[in-house]
């Protein structure tokens, strides 16, 4: 039926008006749907322990996985430099996924061009595409550099990045001094945490190769690892002007995620400066701030750069205590006043919520340093971990959480689930209900079957606007969190004691 211009309905109120109603019944007779009652009896059988045995019993199946794909990872890595744009080595639809992705998390364009490989590339290579591809991109959209990366399609057929850009460069299609590092990432390994890797790691060997000085330029470089809280970035450059030492963060994406309205559109806003990443390879040291996203690009730095590394990752009072001092280490100079105040702050605000998290059991999914950061900080709170589910794990992580479980009475009875998917931990939340479920927008679903409320840490958030603005490290970032996790717990005790005369003897004005 005609719509009314002057009342156009958001698709919440749409779809239930009548004629979408009578069209989703219509539908129902060409489905071949089953009975209402057997769907109800077979979703009851799926809550127990007999499907959960079943559940965990498959091999060759993966039910909505925790993780994103590498090429994911990479571009995400890659806008973190001056005028770079990702440019990925596949098909139109799959980099239209990864900006997609990364734009309903920040509400902001993401930019990004492929090779646009079809049937013809697959059976005869992407080396043409790569020719065409550079030459528009950088004639189109005057990049300063370009990152390129690969999807499934140019993996399977055995695309040469290095020859194909050295074959481009040959062909005019950039100049033969223009930046253009890669990295391969095959989307059927690994995961996005690996692709930032692997793109961070190409692009500082590209930028740094015949760089290195006999002398020290002086600076710390910091690397956020795959971090989508911008607000993080911007506090690591706080707090070392705190500090008052010069410093280069390898990437800062923090300006391109979160870019101001001027009315006027830039498509490369902010970012780490080509020359400031080139001279990286003569800082003092290089300071991580994940473990697990990072691996080869460390590896490669103390390797190649003789650059002592350190990794902190400052979740909690305890993490920050020891980032601060390591940064004191580095600079000589003691830890800023100012620092130590929100320090009390961060404490305090523990002091006034922590009855209220002590003691709550919480299960927790996400990517490996996401994970381990946020389990320190609910163990300082005296919340007690149950499901911890990692879907791409590593040995070494498992250890290391591990190690940190075992330091705490209130950690040491916490299952680590690696390589698991949420269709897992749906199981997991039925058969052994906690009390908070941690972790992305993909948890809305498990909230609304098993009833537990969601806290919503991690990427990617897509159904709640600006937490992405906040920082999550530091001393302030203890407050953010806190502010998260206390606060839904209040909003559930709200929803269970609102019903008048009944259930609102606790339906209190104060908490």
């Amino acid at each position: 039926m005609p719509q009314n211009p002057d009342k156009i309905q958001d698709h919440v109120e749409l779809f239930h008006q009548p004629e979408y109603k009578q069209l989703f019944e219509n539908k129902k007779q060409f489905e071949n749907g089953h009975d209402p009652e057997e769907v109800k009896r077979v979703a009851e059988w799926t809550k127990g322990w007999d499907y959960r045995e079943k559940n965990f019993a498959r091999e060759a199946l993966t039910v909505n996985p925790a993780k994103g794909c590498q090429p994911l990872g990479a571009i995400f890595a890659a806008v973190g430099f001056e005028g770079t744009l990702p440019f990925v080595q596949g098909s139109q639809g799959c980099v239209a996924y990864f900006r997609t992705h990364l734009t309903r998390h920040y509400k902001e364009p993401f930019s990004g061009v492929s090779s646009s490989m079809t049937e013809d590339a697959a059976v005869f290579g992407g080396l043409q595409n790569m020719i065409d591809g550079l030459a528009n991109s950088y004639q189109l959209y005057k990049p300063k550099m370009i990152a390129v990366c690969t999807t499934c399609m140019a993996e399977v057929i055995g695309d040469d990045l290095q020859a194909f850009i050295n074959n481009a460069k040959n062909a005019g299609s950039v100049p033969q001094d223009f930046p253009v590092p890669y990295a391969h990432t095959p989307s059927f390994v690994g995961s996005h945490i690996t692709g930032y890797d692997n793109m961070m790691k190409g692009i500082l060997s590209n930028l740094t190769a015949g760089q290195k000085k006999e002398t020290s330029n002086g600076k710390i470089n910091f690397i956020p690892g795959f971090d989508t809280y911008v607000g993080n970035n911007r506090e690591i450059k706080r707090i070392a002007s705190l500090f008052g030492f010069d410093y280069t963060i390898l990437a800062d994406n923090s300006d391109y995620l979160d870019s101001p309205n001027t009315g006027e559109f830039n498509m490369y806003p902010g970012g780490t400066k080509l020359e400031d990443a080139a001279d990286s390879i003569n800082g003092e040291a290089t300071v991580f701030l994940q473990s697990h996203s990072t691996v080869k690009t460390r590896e490669y730095i103390e390797k190649e750069w003789k650059q002592p590394t350190v990794v902190s990752r400052p979740w909690g009072i305890k993490a920050t205590d020891e980032f601060l001092m390591k940064l004191s280490e580095l600079s000589g100079k003691p830890i800023p006043e100012e620092l130590e105040i929100e320090r009390g702050r961060a404490v305090d605000a523990m002091t006034d919520s922590h009855a209220w998290v002590h003691g709550k059991r919480f299960a927790i999914y996400g990517e490996p340093d996401l994970v381990y950061s946020v389990v320190g900080f609910m163990l300082e709170l005296g919340a007690e971990p149950v499901h911890i589910l990692v879907h791409n794990t590593n040995p070494e992580f498992e250890k290391e959480l591990k190690e940190l479980l075992d330091s705490s009475p209130f950690g040491r009875n916490a299952t680590i689930w690696g390589g698991k998917d949420l269709w897992h931990m749906r199981s997991l939340l039925f058969t052994e209900p906690v009390d908070l479920l941690i972790g992305n927008t993909y948890g809305k679903y498990l909230w609304r079957d098993t009833k537990v409320p969601l806290v919503r840490i991690g990427y990617p958030i897509m159904d709640r606007h600006h937490l992405h603005r906040y920082s999550t490290i530091g001393y302030q970032g203890v407050i953010n969190l806190l502010n998260w996790i206390v606060n839904t717990i209040f909003e559930e005790i709200d929803r269970n004691t609102n019903i008048p005369s009944k259930t609102d003897i606790s339906y209190d004005l104060i908490r």
